[in-house]
């Protein structure tokens, strides 16, 4: 608990003190006319209050993400909140902001066209790649992790319900409503109170976790993981000897630095009224998502007294769907369970639906489409056809390659942003520091994964912290050979 403290103190100084260095770099212009105001369309450029924005962003980029994975990554022990708290402050706050920087001053556009203004048509058509086949997984994922969970509850045991196929037709049914009609018509109106629904879950998760905890066990060590020998120890993590790096850095990504949170900027770039509400919308959703993964990091730690082997058996039977059962049932009673429910299954479909209509966004603005109903139905019905079919592949596949271009976006937005500061002449470091950390993790992972080059951990890691070198010496003499011209 006092572990968990100190990370929720840091995320809200993070934000009191840091973000506004963050937007003192960014050159934000309160005068500046929005893309909204330029554009207004009454389809995706329509303003929105900045409170209501805010609550949009916080649903898109969180779903169940800062659930699952900080539930995942609690198999590492109290370190898992460490990672959290610097990956969010380091790394995925300055991304979600720059993301936000990056189209609110490029029209609201797509990343794949900022990049392709900022760098060349080749970076562009890389990060059109990599951001179309992210949103193309993460709309799968997010359509059969609930149909999974809502065809296998009891209630619906004996009906038509039971059945998976007709949650996921349901689920595409409403995905293609959200992604063909204007963002006021559903996203505007339902987003806001999910988003209050997730923090009255969080808050009250961590209020029951503080009233029980004299009860809950102690952690000695938080880095107790590298104790691969201990596995006696109650809170001794990871005695099967998962390595920390890279695979916590991916376990972890919503809460931490996730590359689907830029993917879903354009939405509201396109609907602020004024570049002053980047910093609050963006920076302040990630932070909050970052306190939804410490709550729920805490939870998985600490709400089973059997340590590590209770709570992998429960991953094992059900997923973390099933640890967010056990916890919300157990410490908020009915009510919990009625969260929990929601929070599985209505949660994630919040998250699809938005990658599925920035993938339209996407693809549109990458062959300059034009906004009308009939293109807007040739964009979306392939789309989600293909994504039906997609549902029958074995989820841990496609979940695989989902975290695979998650950490490959993420990273190339920091890069991205990197020659935004670049070329601006203001403090690059804040972007391509992180940028060279995920650049090390990047390689790493691909290098030794199934889905990469299935190298020994001995050789991949290096190979990653090499390349992480590499960089750095490279971004020192590039900054070196700026400094110099200007002089």
């Amino acid at each position: 608990m006092l572990i968990f403290f100190i990370c929720i103190a840091l995320l809200v100084l993070a934000f009191k003190f840091y973000s506004p260095f963050v937007e003192r770099q960014a050159g934000i212009d309160p005068t500046a006319k929005t893309p909204q105001a330029r554009f207004n369309d009454g389809v995706d450029y329509v303003a929105v209050h900045p409170v209501k924005a805010y609550l949009i962003q916080f649903l898109n980029v969180a779903g169940v993400g800062p659930i699952f994975g900080p539930i995942l990554g609690a198999l590492y022990g109290p370190v898992a909140l460490v990672w959290i708290v610097l990956g969010n402050i380091i790394g995925g706050a300055v991304h979600d902001y720059f993301s936000g920087v990056l189209s609110i001053k490029e029209d609201g556009k797509s990343l794949p066209e900022i990049a392709g203004h900022y760098f060349n048509i080749y970076f562009k058509g890389l990060m059109l790649v990599f951001t179309a086949m992210l949103l193309f997984f993460v709309g799968v994922v997010f359509i059969m992790s609930p149909a999974g969970l809502l065809s296998h509850l009891e209630m619906f045991e004996g009906t038509i319900m039971a059945n998976n196929t007709f949650w996921v037709l349901v689920i595409l049914g409403y995905y293609f409503l959200a992604t063909l009609l204007p963002i006021d018509k559903i996203i505007t109106k339902l987003y806001p109170a999910f988003g209050l629904l997730m923090i009255t879950m969080t808050v009250s998760i961590a209020v029951a976790l503080l009233i029980n905890a004299p009860h809950l066990p102690v952690a000695d060590d938080i880095f107790a993981y590298f104790d691969h020998g201990a596995h006696e120890a109650l809170l001794t993590p990871n005695p099967d000897g998962l390595p920390v790096w890279p695979l916590l850095f991916v376990t972890i990504t919503c809460g931490a630095i996730s590359g689907f949170h830029s993917t879903q900027a354009p939405i509201m770039a396109r609907c602020l009224t004024n570049e002053k509400y980047v910093r609050p919308v963006y920076y302040g959703a990630m932070m909050s998502e970052g306190i939804v993964a410490c709550v729920w990091a805490l939870a998985g730690i600490a709400a089973f007294p059997g340590g590590y082997a209770e709570l992998k058996s429960v991953l094992d039977a059900g997923g973390p769907g099933l640890v967010v059962n056990q916890v919300a049932t157990t410490y908020l009673g009915v009510a919990g369970g009625i969260m929990a429910i929601i929070a599985v299954a209505i949660f994630p479909i919040t998250s699809g639906d938005t990658a599925f209509r920035s993938l339209r966004l996407t693809i549109i603005d990458a062959f300059k489409i034009p906004q009308s109903i009939r293109n807007r139905l040739l964009v979306a019905v392939p789309i989600l056809v293909i994504a039906y079919f997609m549902t029958m592949i074995n989820f841990s596949l496609v979940w695989r390659y989902f975290a695979f271009s998650n950490m490959l976006l993420s990273t190339s937005v920091l890069w991205l942003a990197t020659k935004y500061l670049f070329d601006r002449g203001t403090i690059h470091w804040i972007v391509s520091l992180p940028a060279i950390i995920g650049t090390a993790v990047t390689v790493s992972y691909i290098a030794t994964a199934g889905i990469g080059l299935g190298l020994e951990q001995s050789l991949s890691d290096p190979i990653g912290i090499a390349t992480g070198i590499v960089c750095l010496i490279a971004l020192v003499f590039a900054d070196r050979k700026r400094k110099a011209v200007l002089a």
